[in-house]
């Protein structure tokens, strides 16, 4: 077994109103992670976006932030609206599901992210949300986030392998997740 490695580095800047027009997602200034660095190579940087995950982001600044300078970035920015964070989290769910048959580690760790953050209002890297969810999953899909999360811990993407009997359980355990995450969207 290889040493746990950190995950994937990235960084967002982002300035003006949390939100756009209307409520749409605020635009982003710049946005830089691991799974664009070759698309940042060969393109150069692109044009600011929409940033639906901002709100993500802030909470996930205010609580373990840790400033180069100044103050700490709990005492510069308001907390977020849960309602905001609901949203943002829940957004990407639909081209998440997309992907789940061609990237099922990310996707199943990015729904667990979701679940425990409308869960307990806190942002948790992807293996600590995984633990999370493991305790509380039916003992039928748990073999599944286990697997995901170790693919996380251990292995880089090219060296990622499914079992025949894991693969078939995926879309299932995906499910189980999104049933939990649309049961607690519905109480917010």
């Amino acid at each position: 077994m290889r040493p746990r490695r950190r995950g994937p580095s990235s960084s967002s800047s982002w300035s003006g109103p949390r939100s756009g027009p209307g409520g749409s997602p605020p635009v982003g200034d710049f946005l830089f992670g691991e799974w664009l660095r070759e698309e940042l190579r060969r393109d150069g940087p692109p044009p600011p976006g929409p940033m639906p995950d901002l709100a993500i982001a802030l909470t996930a600044v205010r609580a373990g932030g840790r400033p180069l300078t100044g103050p700490p970035p709990a005492e510069l920015l308001d907390p977020v609206p849960e309602a905001d964070l609901v949203l943002a989290s829940v957004a990407g769910i639909p081209a998440l599901l997309d992907d789940l048959a061609g990237d099922a580690r990310n996707v199943l760790l990015t729904l667990v992210r979701v679940w425990v953050t409308l869960a307990t209002g806190e942002i948790r890297s992807k293996d600590a949300a995984a633990d999370w969810a493991i305790a509380r999953l039916p003992a039928e899909h748990r073999p599944v986030l286990e697997h995901a999360r170790d693919l996380y811990r251990e292995r880089h993407y090219a060296d990622e392998v499914w079992s025949h009997d894991l693969e078939v359980r995926v879309r299932p355990c995906a499910a189980e997740v999104c049933d939990r995450v649309d049961d607690l969207r519905r109480r917010v």
